[in-house]
């Protein structure tokens, strides 16, 4: 596993001369992004919680499709706090796929997917791959979200959702498979965009401003 903490420069790496597409893990502190990564990375869930990330952590995986080919990811986890988000914003820039996470028993946490998605329109790519996750699927008595209101809210704005468990691993790799199989369809045709950013309304960023102001983050 390399998996390296990074607060400032990002740190490049590279497996020969392939292709790496750029992943990040955004969504706000606490909803299991670095416990979602390990799962994925190592097959395992760590009992216990994680100190919060501190600005920026990298591990590369490669993805084997069901034909064989390969996609190789670099997947880079992010701090979700307010004080480290001028770092993250320099990491939307080259993103090729978002993983945006909320945790389905915390309703701030999704309340605040619009003001995330704000933020994506803004600093990332157009043609950015955008994944919906609500995390924590497992702990259905403590569950304020309904799966069918990240479904609603993956149809309002077209992107793809799924709810996942980084506990039991409920749909980790199949997430990261997805990410896969749609930065492998944008590299075979670069003309196809597979998520417009520029069809997220305007409007939302100016909610999403006045969000993060009313819930202090």
């Amino acid at each position: 596993m390399t998996y390296a903490a990074i607060t400032d420069t990002a740190q490049e790496s590279h497996y020969d001369d392939a292709v790496i597409h750029k992943t990040i893990l955004v969504g706000d502190s606490g909803v299991g992004k670095t416990s979602f990564l390990v799962q994925f990375d190592t097959g395992k869930f760590q009992p216990g919680s994680f100190a919060a990330t501190v600005g920026i952590g990298f591990t590369n995986k490669t993805v084997t499709m069901t034909d064989n080919s390969k996609v190789k990811l670099q997947i880079w986890d992010t701090a979700g706090q307010e004080r480290f988000r001028s770092i993250t914003h320099a990491y939307y820039r080259d993103a090729h796929a978002l993983l945006l996470l909320y945790d389905v028993t915390s309703k701030a946490s999704f309340d605040n997917i619009r003001a995330w998605l704000a933020e994506i329109h803004d600093f990332a790519q157009e043609d950015a791959v955008i994944l919906l996750i609500g995390n924590k699927a497992d702990m259905t008595n403590a569950r304020t979200v309904r799966k069918e209101d990240g479904e609603r809210l993956a149809n309002e704005f077209r992107v793809t959702f799924m709810e996942t468990s980084a506990k039991s691993g409920l749909n980790v790799e199949t997430a990261f498979r997805t990410i896969a199989s749609f930065l492998r369809t944008r590299q075979d045709f670069p003309k196809e965009k597979t998520v417009r950013l520029t069809e997220i309304n305007n409007a939302t960023s100016s909610a999403a401003s006045g969000l993060w102001k009313c819930c202090g983050y």
